[in-house]
Parts: C-alpha cells; sequence; structure tokens
C-alpha cells in the first residue's frame, strides 16, 4: 500500500471532485483512486468533514495574490472575481465552499486580505464582518447557480427547463425579465450584481452620521 501524505489524499479528493461531482466525492472512491484502502484515508482526516475543509481550504489558493493599487472598492472587486473565477475551475466548487467555515491557510489569508482592505477605507470592525459575509454570499451563490446552470446545459437539460420556466409565467413583463436574465452572459450578471453591492456599501461609506446609527459603519 503507498504511503500517501496529506497533501497527496487532497489532490486526490480535488480530481474525483472534478470528475465525480461534490455528490460523487465518497471515501470508498477516493481510497481507490488513490489505490489504498478507505480506510487509511482516516489517518489524515478524522472524518469527511474534516476532508471537505482541506478541500474547500486548497480551492481558495492563490485568491489572496497581492492586489492592484486602486480604491478600496476596486480590490474588493478583483477579490470577488478571483474567488468566482476559482470556483469555476473545479466542478462544485462553490458548493464545496459554501457554508465550511474553514481554518486553513488559504482562506485565512482571503478574509485577512478583505479586512485589510476593509479597515482601510474605514469600516469598523463588526460592519467590517457583516460585508465580508454579504460579499462571500454574493459570490457563492452566484456561483453555485451558474455551476448548476452549466451541469444542466452539458446535460442538454437547460433549455428545456428556460423554455418551460418562461412559459410557466403568465405576466409578460417578468417572463421577458427572466428570458434575458438566464440568457445573459452568467460573468456579465455577476459583473453586474457585484456593481450594484459594492455601490450600496460606498454609499454606506459616504452617508454622514445619524442618531442612533452609532457602530453602523
Amino acid at each position: 500500500m503507498p504511503l500517501l501524505h496529506r497533501a497527496d489524499v487532497v489532490d486526490g479528493a480535488v480530481a474525483l471532485l472534478d470528475a465525480e461531482g461534490l455528490d460523487g466525492l465518497t471515501t470508498r472512491k477516493l481510497g481507490a483512486s488513490l489505490n489504498i484502502d478507505g480506510s487509511a484515508l482516516y489517518r489524515h482526516f478524522p472524518n469527511k468533514e474534516a476532508l471537505l475543509d482541506a478541500i474547500a481550504d486548497r480551492l481558495v489558493e492563490g485568491v489572496d495574490d497581492a492586489l492592484p493599487e486602486a480604491p478600496w472598492d476596486e480590490q474588493l472587486a478583483v477579490l470577488a472575481g478571483r474567488l468566482r473565477e476559482t470556483l469555476l475551475r473545479h466542478r462544485d466548487g462553490a458548493r464545496v465552499v459554501a457554508g465550511t467555515y474553514v481554518t486553513g491557510p488559504n482562506t485565512l489569508l482571503v478574509k485577512k486580505i478583505i479586512f485589510e482592505v476593509l479597515q482601510r477605507a474605514g469600516f469598523r470592525p463588526e460592519r467590517a464582518g457583516w460585508i465580508a459575509f454579504a460579499l462571500a454570499h454574493y459570490v457563492l451563490g452566484h456561483t453555485i447557480d451558474e455551476q448548476a446552470q452549466a451541469e444542466l446545459a452539458a446535460s442538454k437539460a437547460w433549455k428545456a427547463k428556460l423554455t418551460d420556466m418562461v412559459d410557466q409565467t403568465e405576466d409578460a413583463y417578468v417572463a421577458a425579465a427572466v428570458a434575458a436574465t438566464f440568457d445573459a452572459d452568467p460573468a456579465e450578471r455577476f459583473s453586474y450584481g457585484l456593481r450594484a453591492f459594492l455601490h450600496g456599501i460606498r454609499r454606506e461609506l459616504d452617508e454622514p452620521a445619524t442618531p442612533g446609527a452609532a457602530g453602523r459603519r
């Protein structure tokens, strides 16, 4: 039986994720792909949750690369774009990362750089946490939906689903909105939503404090 290091197991798990998707990522299949007994994986990871945490941390590697010299909101846009792009490189990447609350080195570095950007912008710590959380939710939610749509498109099921969504909408305005939304380039939708999000955050930072607003920024 080959001696595998923790990094080798994570490499194999990422490869299996790309091939089988999150639902097909099992310890049995991973052990078979690595030519080891599935129980041997527990030498490195006590349970599947710990393995998924390690995969999630691996997937965000590189998101914390040096940022361009730019205003804080442009830097956040760069970080959000990097996160989306790196998650899209791996099948179900966003599903793996969502809700893991990882404390791995790559994830901690990403969090650190986001909070450094928000601190330089002048946000109070408690508000910076909310902003970082909301930004992560936007990126993950958009990317989960984007990857699900891509899976449906690959199986030739997306066109029928979109047609059904439009046909089942009685209101012409809503039907047109649905068609325009899902016919659009996902990258353009992402950029639009990100600009709208950051516009709201800029407004909050720029507005003067009002009575009862202490601690909001």
